[in-house]
């Protein structure tokens, strides 16, 4: 599998000041500066940097994640297969695609999806979260190119894979439609973009700020802005003015008597999207 030159900014944020779902999304401020055309927040990415030790640690700082894995890779695999002629049941089901996963962080998503077969290729911004990454690879035999850099840079080497990832990545971008346009032309035509974000209600601030942050201590109190967090109905409408097609959404919904995340039809708070490049 060819290393491209690559990249991407996991970090950033977008301001959304409209409940309304097919407004505009607005850009969020760096340092007082509108953040317009930018994919990228620095001070994001040193707040991820300065966790990058805690990737792999199951009941670390990353612990939600590790929680959230099992449905983000059923989605992701169940659409690749769907889409591709593929038997998701088959032990290397996802053979042969490329697949491209921006903000990848420690690998979460990139070493089940190598186990299923995938040429993978895993990008982010803050060059301790990849050496994480690329130490964990190593440990498990997998081959996966790992690169610290922006998907820019990837997207100006002419690169485009068979689907795209970016989760849990929109939240906190600067720039929404900016990112999510540059996130299309990184997939071949026929090919997938697969997302997972926050949903800016009531119901996601009380679960994901107040109770994820400030009362179970899931995540470091300041990981999300809920006036930063993007509807479906405007994600829906980035997507489209990207040039693609949504195929599917549907939520993540957290069981706490069972201790499981499982799709579901509710939206208010975590959701997930498929979108298809014509």
């Amino acid at each position: 599998m060819r290393r491209h030159p690559a990249a991407f900014a996991r970090i950033g944020a977008p301001v959304l000041t409209s409940e309304a779902p097919t407004e505009p999304i607005q850009h969020m401020t760096i340092d007082g500066e509108t953040a317009s055309g930018q994919t990228l927040d620095p001070k994001e990415v040193e707040r991820f940097a300065a966790l990058a030790a805690d990737w792999w640690d199951p009941n670390g700082k990353f612990k939600p994640l590790h929680e959230l894995n099992p449905v983000r890779l059923a989605y992701i695999r169940d659409h690749l297969c769907r889409h591709f002629g593929r038997d998701p049941r088959a032990a290397a089901s996802l053979e042969g695609l490329t697949v491209l996963d921006i903000g990848c962080g420690g690998g979460l998503l990139c070493e089940p999806l190598a186990r299923l077969g995938a040429q993978v290729t895993g990008i982010d911004p803050a060059e301790e979260s990849i050496a994480a990454a690329r130490q964990h690879a190593s440990r498990e035999a997998l081959d996966i190119a790992y690169l610290a850099s922006r998907a820019e840079d990837v997207a100006a080497d002419g690169a485009t894979f068979d689907a795209v990832l970016t989760m849990e990545v929109v939240e906190h971008v600067p720039d929404v439609p900016a990112f999510l346009a540059l996130c299309a032309k990184l997939v071949r035509p026929g090919g997938l973009l697969l997302l997972s974000t926050i949903n800016r209600t009531l119901k996601s601030y009380a679960l994901a700020i107040v109770g994820a942050e400030y009362i179970l201590r899931w995540l470091p109190v300041g990981t999300h802005q809920w006036d930063r967090f993007v509807t479906p109905g405007e994600l829906t409408a980035g997507l489209q003015a990207a040039g693609l097609g949504v195929l599917d959404s549907a939520g993540m919904v957290y069981n706490p008597l069972l201790g499981d995340w499982r799709l579901a039809a509710d939206t208010d708070v975590n959701y997930l999207m498929a979108a298809e490049r014509p």
